[in-house]
């Protein structure tokens, strides 16, 4: 069965409800790409950490530390997340709701719990989360998230996107926005990826999101 959201999950100073089983001690332990201790970089690494950190504003953390094992691969996709995150052209909040679509679609853990309520923060309806997280349609969504939504999910489920869906968020967006929001999957997807093979393990332990299918 599906969990439905059943506690309040504080990230970055605020919460949000998530569906939540916990990880087994087997599947915390078993990180197959261990966390380089800072002490232990070589010169690349050094210099792909200060560089992030300038960046960034603090070290690296999250996807990024698994990353750090390929330092010029960690850098390339930091330099590609400063943009997508923070400046795309279709704005902060609809790029949240992208990022979760991806999350949700990977089943990754650290990307949902940390974007979640930074999506509702910037102003992405709790009920559109949680439907989300349920692998539902959300219902009264604006213009704006249904043509992102639409977009979003025929191009991570179907692998392409129809004519149709093309031409709404495109009239809507400009050919800018449609690159931008096709990047944010890209980008999020790979993030998701790299910690899925990774079986990243966070140092606070996290709440798990459900699998689909169940």
């Amino acid at each position: 069965m599906r969990y439905r959201p059943i506690a309040a999950v504080a990230m970055a100073a605020y919460s949000l409800a998530v569906s939540l089983s916990v990880p087994s001690a087997a599947e915390t332990a078993n990180t197959r790409l261990p966390i380089v201790p800072p002490a232990n970089y070589s010169d690349e690494q050094k210099k792909a950490a200060a560089d992030f950190e300038v960046a960034r504003k603090q070290p690296p953390s999250g996807p990024f530390l698994p990353l750090m094992h390929s330092p010029q691969v960690m850098s390339l996709a930091r330099s590609m997340g400063d943009y997508l995150r923070f400046n795309s052209a279709i704005g902060n909040t609809l790029s949240e709701l992208a990022i979760l679509l991806t999350a949700r679609e990977w089943s990754q853990d650290y990307e949902w719990l940390i974007h979640a309520p930074i999506a509702e923060k910037a102003g992405i309806k709790r009920a559109i989360i949680d439907a989300i997280n349920d692998g539902r349609r959300p219902e009264a969504m604006s213009a704006d998230e249904a043509i992102v939504y639409d977009f979003s999910t025929e191009l991570l489920r179907n692998k392409r996107v129809s004519d149709p869906t093309f031409a709404r968020a495109a009239a809507r967006f400009g050919q800018k926005g449609v690159v931008d929001l096709t990047g944010i999957h890209g980008y999020y997807g790979l993030l998701a990826m790299q910690m899925n093979v990774a079986r990243y393990t966070p140092p606070q332990p996290m709440p798990r999101i459900a699998r689909f299918p169940d």
